[in-house]
């Protein structure tokens, strides 16, 4: 078996090697002898270009990508898996937070079956405004999604390689692989793993990280459950609206005729439904229709991309063949 780490740098340029010997210090006690170790600088500003190319040089198994400026730890790590071609695949921050000494417990782990294994850290060495924001967070993904974890931000994580030969990252849809390869019918458990204080440098998340998590999990809610069907939830909102539109027109004209078809209802409601009285109803009944007309064709739109844009193989998954 083959075994690919992958991770994201961003600054990190006094951990660097430290990391590496850490992991080196890993694989030859567990003898992982078919090893490579991606690191993908995602525009760093100090020197850990430089100390990757140093490390390159000095050992066979390290690789290393550079892009041209910050693009996002999402596009790291795709980059990385596109060039992986371990059996399994291990993310992990670079900045030492993450023990390379739990390797041999996640790969144990996926030994008893499982696709993807998340890490939790149990006892985090966070400040408080990164720790209950985030406990939040957690509990909100594993609710709509289904995919029950601890830590869905955690970046140490492991793969078998075949999931990403399905799913795409893109914008900050990283800490969302496990919910992807759910949905895609793959097994996802995790891990509890020690989690060290930061010896280094400073965090790159702030409170923004937050808001964009949560835009992040609508948009994953949205393609995990209605991605080969779109119009089914903007179908249905668009539905509703027009019922509540049509409804209102419908009280409306109802009250029309009572009123018209007998003087004495008119004259005792005449007051209480005359057509000035009227106007809240019938601009929010107009307003529920054309709601309702929009998100119909929207809907009838997403599907027609779906449809045209549908590629064989993107709506089932494999597990095996015999």
């Amino acid at each position: 078996m083959k075994l690919s780490i992958v991770i994201p740098v961003l600054n990190e340029e006094e951990s660097l090697e430290k990391l590496l010997q850490e992991i080196s210090e890993v694989a030859k006690a567990n003898e992982y002898n078919d090893l490579e170790i991606i690191f993908i600088d995602d525009g760093s500003t100090d020197t850990s270009w430089s100390v990757i190319e140093k490390m390159a040089k000095e050992d066979s198994r390290v690789r290393g990508i550079r892009f041209r400026r910050n693009f996002g730890k999402a596009a790291a790590l795709q980059a990385g898996f596109c060039e992986v071609t371990g059996d399994i695949v291990i993310t992990m921050d670079a900045d030492l937070q993450d023990d390379p000494h739990e390797i041999p417990n996640f790969l144990a782990k996926m030994d008893e079956g499982f696709d993807c294994v998340s890490g939790w850290k149990k006892v985090r060495h966070d400040p408080w405004h990164k720790v209950y924001p985030s406990r939040v967070f957690n509990a909100m993904v594993s609710r709509l999604t289904g995919v029950v974890l601890h830590d869905h931000n955690c970046g140490m994580k492991s793969y078998r390689r075949s999931i990403f030969d399905e799913i795409t990252l893109y914008g900050e849809m990283h800490r969302f692989v496990p919910v992807l390869a759910g949905s895609r019918g793959y097994k996802v458990s995790e891990i509890v793993i020690n989690h060290r204080a930061r010896e280094f440098g400073k965090s790159k998340y702030g409170f923004t990280r937050i808001f964009k998590g949560f835009m992040d999990l609508l948009t994953v809610k949205f393609v995990t459950s209605y991605g080969q069907r779109p119009l089914h939830v903007l179908g249905n909102i668009g539905m509703g609206a027009f019922f509540l539109g049509g409804l209102g027109v419908f009280v409306m004209a109802l009250l029309w005729i009572i009123t018209r078809c007998s003087d004495k209802i008119a004259s005792y409601c005449g007051g209480v439904f005359h057509v000035s009285n009227h106007a809240a109803l019938a601009l929010f009944s107009c307003l529920f229709i054309i709601v309702g007309a929009q998100f119909l064709c929207v809907g009838l739109l997403a599907e027609l991309l779906t449809a045209f844009n549908q590629k064989p193989g993107t709506n089932y998954s494999i597990k095996e063949r015999v």
